[in-house]
């Protein structure tokens, strides 16, 4: 018999609809419930991706007797932390404080009141490794309850007064300048790993904000030290087993400081952001590695994570079921149905499973050329496949022909699970990726995805008053409100799309989805917060600067911020834009692995950063050529406007004319321009790294 979480849209928490469990979704209906039975609540937050939550479900949420204890004594919360990533961050915050660490899945026992008491993460159902069953946890839990119930209710109270006067004094501090970049620079270069790419050590995550800002250093003071550490990374993630060697697109993170093998789950927000980054580093060096990846990983997401409805999907599982014949190990696991799952199967290959696709002679030049061995990388002998370099003219159509075949072949494996769910902030980095990717590389289908998902997004997420909708899925939107990362990364989009189609709607919505940012995220110090003043009241209101798989909401919309006010000449944006920076002054010599869109942000506004209007008929090929010269520059967090003089959707345009007739470009900092260039290699001098 299905729970409440029946009637659900989170493809996570439909995944624990029929669950013996009496699961709750967050509401004030389930703590009035366990007020009026006087139980504990147990709180479990997850997403539909992630492997050890499958793996917690399948054996302690699908068995009866554990599911029959938990019903009688609690009553039990269900969370998608992607759909509230408000309720996740303010619980992972007191888990971290209390045990030092966190992960997902993430379980917390809660007074009626939501007050924390009791942490943990995975728990196994027998003991295990010095770690308790979760029987064994759920019954001292209640022993507790029952027997020290006031003794309980003092420590989550305390907890809950520690997390409520938290709050971060940082904002209006100042901007970061040379200096503090300089040190962030220097810190960076201490926890580079020479050897592997990346930092520090394993597990690895792609650095895809710090590799952003190592290129708009090198962008705006020529420091080659800045682009080798982004371009070595970038190569060494790319040629590893994080990459996905047959159809593109990044795996979450390597196990192994190596890059070899990775937590096999795709997420869209690591793609989008890499996908950028690699067109971001194909314009400064022109590589064909990362001009490849770039492209590789743009298709990737439309072929595999984009809807019906023309968004994009949140994330493939890193779990695939078995196949007979493909010789992977069985285990038990569920991704939300039955059968064997198991972590890679869909990726993962042997030799004998290489010679039954391609023939023995085929199969022992694609063993060599992606690493597969008889011992293999990864389990029961299975490898993951890397490309340690790229083949030589005379092999590079044979290995073009393998990679075609094994792709047809791994098609035919059970595809991992798919998250449908939409979610609003992912899908802004998505459209700035796939339009600038489309414009670089004169694929204008790429933009045609982006603004199809723009459109959706400003269609279904976005009401009348520009209030933004976290999640939708099959075209219905959510109920739960947009966050802050919601707000800056889809203007991001907009602002993104805007200068590579030319349309000044997109200015508009952005500007719109800004001016709420200034009206419901900015305190009057100038910090930001994660939710909005008029948002639901959690125990502790979350409030986060520091970038975790995607820059954080703080950083977002203080570059959003920064980028409209370069649009508009708009001072109470650029105000809001600096005041934010001052957290990035304070965290950025200390702790730049964890602020690196913060970084870049402050890149941008130390370059101006630069405006560029480029006036004329779009159709004139005057005009088109001046536009790609300014896509291509590589000033850091340049903005373009492109379109006929005194266009009223772009004021950069105004008062900038055509140059005797011709097409002509302006490149200004604070609306005071150079003069105009009617040549698109004297627009491209002006953009050239360290001018």
């Amino acid at each position: 018999m299905a729970n409440r979480l029946a009637h659900e849209t989170s493809p996570y928490l439909l995944q624990h609809a029929d669950n013996p469990v009496d699961w709750w979704p967050w509401s004030p209906e389930a703590f009035e419930e366990a007020r009026k039975r006087g139980v504990p609540v147990v709180l479990s937050v997850g997403y539909s991706s992630c492997h050890w939550c499958h793996v917690m479900a399948h054996e302690s949420f699908e068995d009866d007797d554990t599911a029959a204890y938990q019903n009688e004594y609690f009553v039990n919360i269900k969370v998608d932390r992607e759909e509230r990533p408000d309720v996740d961050a303010v619980y992972m915050e007191a888990l971290q404080a209390a045990t030092g660490q966190g992960g997902w899945p993430m379980t917390v026992f809660l007074t009626p009141d939501a007050e924390p008491f009791y942490f943990g993460t995975y728990f196994p159902p027998v003991p295990r490794h010095g770690m308790p069953s979760f029987r064994q946890v759920l019954e001292g839990v209640f022993a507790a309850w029952s027997g020290r119930r006031e003794e309980v209710a003092k420590v989550a109270g305390k907890i809950a007064r520690d997390l409520a006067g938290r709050s971060l004094a940082y904002g209006g501090q100042g901007q970061p300048g040379e200096e503090e970049l300089a040190q962030a620079l220097l810190a960076l270069t201490r926890e580079y790993d020479v050897r592997h790419g990346g930092f520090g050590g394993a597990p690895k995550f792609p650095p895809s904000m710090v590799v952003e800002f190592l290129l708009r250093h090198h962008a705006r003071t020529g420091a080659e030290g800045a682009l080798q550490m982004a371009a070595d990374t970038c190569e060494a993630m790319a040629r590893g087993g994080i990459y996905d060697q047959l159809g593109g697109g990044f795996a979450r993170y390597s196990v192994d400081r190596e890059w070899v093998v990775p937590h096999f789950e795709k997420m869209l927000y690591d793609n989008a952001l890499l996908c950028r980054v690699y067109a971001h580093l194909w314009r400064v060096t022109g590589s064909d590695l990362a001009r490849r990846v770039a492209l590789e990983t743009a298709d990737f997401m439309v072929r595999e994570l984009r809807t019906p409805e023309g968004g994009f999907a949140s994330a493939l599982d890193a779990d695939s079921a078995v196949e007979d014949g493909w010789g992977h190990p069985e285990a038990e696991g569920s991704g939300g149905g039955t059968g064997k799952h198991v972590e890679g199967a869909y990726y993962v290959w042997t030799p004998a499973q290489l010679t039954e696709v391609l023939g023995a002679e085929d199969a022992e030049f694609a063993a060599r050329s992606f690493g597969v061995t008889e011992e293999g990388t990864f389990e029961e002998g299975a490898s993951v496949l890397q490309l340690p370099q790229d083949a030589g003219m005379e092999d590079a159509a044979r290995v073009e022909s393998v990679r075609a075949r094994l792709l047809a072949a791994r098609e035919e494996r059970a595809r991992p699970g798919r998250d449908d769910k939409v979610v609003a902030a992912w899908n802004g980095l998505a459209i700035a990726a796939l339009a600038e990717t489309g414009a670089y590389f004169d694929r204008p289908d790429l933009v045609e995805r982006a603004t199809e998902a723009a459109d959706l997004l400003v269609r279904l997420h976005m009401d009348a008053g520009a209030r933004l909708t976290r999640t939708s899925k099959d075209g219905h939107a959510g109920v739960n409100a947009g966050v802050l990362e919601d707000y800056g990364d889809v203007a991001e989009g907009f602002l993104a799309l805007a200068g590579v189609t030319g349309e000044g709607v997109w200015l508009e919505f952005a500007g719109f989805l800004l001016d709420i940012v200034l009206d419901q995220f900015v305190s009057d110090g100038g910090a930001l917060f994660d939710t909005a003043h008029d948002a639901e009241q959690l125990i502790r209101r979350p409030q986060d600067p520091t970038d975790n798989a995607a820059p954080s909401g703080w950083t977002a919309a203080a570059g959003a911020l920064l980028s409209y006010a370069a649009h508009t000449g708009s001072e109470a944006h650029r105000t809001a834009a600096e005041r934010a920076s001052g957290v990035v002054k304070a965290l950025g010599p200390r702790a730049p692995r964890f602020i690196g869109w913060g970084l870049a942000v402050a890149e941008a506004a130390l370059d101006g950063p630069r405006e560029i209007a480029v006036v004329g008929p779009q159709a004139d090929p005057g005009t088109r050529e001046l536009h790609r010269a300014a896509l291509l520059g590589a000033a850091p967090g340049s903005v373009i406007a492109v379109g006929e003089p005194e266009s009223s959707e772009f004021p950069l345009l105004v008062d900038r004319p055509l140059v005797q007739g011709r097409p002509a470009a302006y490149v200004c900092r604070h609306f005071v321009c150079a003069a105009p260039v009617t040549e698109a290699e004297a627009l491209r001098r002006e953009l050239t790294p360290g001018t």
